[in-house]
């Protein structure tokens, strides 16, 4: 079946911010030294590198890798990953950093009691693991040094092609001219994506769902929304809006419209399919 390549015309710039993520957890770990094996004969260099050891317990840890997830969760909720990070829509870039704010607030309190209790983690640590104390005290860092690792912030611009050089090879192979055109590409393989992971997750071999199997599809829906100013979107938004409208006010879904259902999202999750659907529109 053939595909339809999706070229995004450089004007959709007027539409988007680009945001970067810039969100640095500390991993407790440290490089472990051939003195940590108090002399022991180690396979040489060239032969096996050593590994690393953890100094404090990763589970106190666990609570910022699921907030950075969050995050990226968030952006990719609503973007379509672009440059260094995501392209967003300017007319949601007030609620997108709202909800960044509410995660980065919640961060940095977890952080402060996180160096609140760092010592005593680090002594609980150590405890555990009583035979190994020694190499763990000498690889332990100071609570600055562990502050000053664990960032979350962001920046958020307007991205511009260079134009007025001297050289016209530096602004027409800035690369700009590529991250954009290919943004409905990057979109559409992003939507199949989800649409492959709701899949798995909410309809393959089901012959009833709940209403709980809508969520994700209006999620998806959402985004598109947002991005309907790229070329090919919004056939795919009728498409979904038209499926979601069928469907039953209460009860469960089943028969025909969760047939309905289902090939929608069978349709979502083959770009070929897809594109090919969209080229009949």
């Amino acid at each position: 079946m053939d595909t339809l390549t999706l070229i995004t015309p450089l004007h959709v710039l007027d539409r988007i911010l680009a945001l970067n993520l810039d969100i640095s957890l500390w991993s407790a770990r440290t490089k472990l030294t051939e003195e940590d094996f108090g002399g022991a004969e180690l396979p040489p260099e060239d032969l096996a590198s050593l590994g690393s050891k953890k100094i404090c317990d990763p589970a106190r840890l666990t609570v910022f890798s699921k907030l950075k997830a969050r995050a990226v969760n968030l952006l990719n909720r609503h973007g379509v990953k672009f440059l260094s990070g995501w392209a967003i829509p300017e007319d949601k870039a007030g609620d997108i950093i709202n909800g960044l704010c509410a995660i980065r607030d919640e961060f940095f309190m977890e952080k402060r009691n996180f160096l609140a209790c760092y010592d005593e983690g680090i002594a609980e640590w150590i405890a555990r693991h009583p035979a190994w104390a020694s190499i763990i005290q000498n690889s332990t860092v100071s609570r600055d040094y562990v502050d000053n690792r664990m960032k979350f912030a962001w920046q958020l611009y307007r991205v511009a092609p260079a134009a007025g050089l001297d050289d016209d090879t530096a602004m027409t192979e800035s690369g700009l001219h590529d991250e954009v055109e290919n943004l409905g590409n990057t979109l559409f393989g992003e939507i199949a994506r989800d649409a492959s992971e709701i899949w798995r997750k909410v309809f393959e071999g089901k012959t009833e769902v709940t209403h709980k199997a809508l969520s994700p599809l209006k999620t998806m829906r959402d985004k598109l929304v947002g991005l309907s100013f790229v070329e090919h979107v919004v056939p795919v938004i009728e498409l979904l809006e038209t499926a979601l409208a069928k469907m039953p006010k209460r009860g469960s879904i089943t028969g025909a419209h969760l047939l309905m259902l289902q090939g929608m999202v069978c349709i979502s999750r083959n770009r070929g399919r897809c594109f090919h659907k969209l080229k009949r529109l």
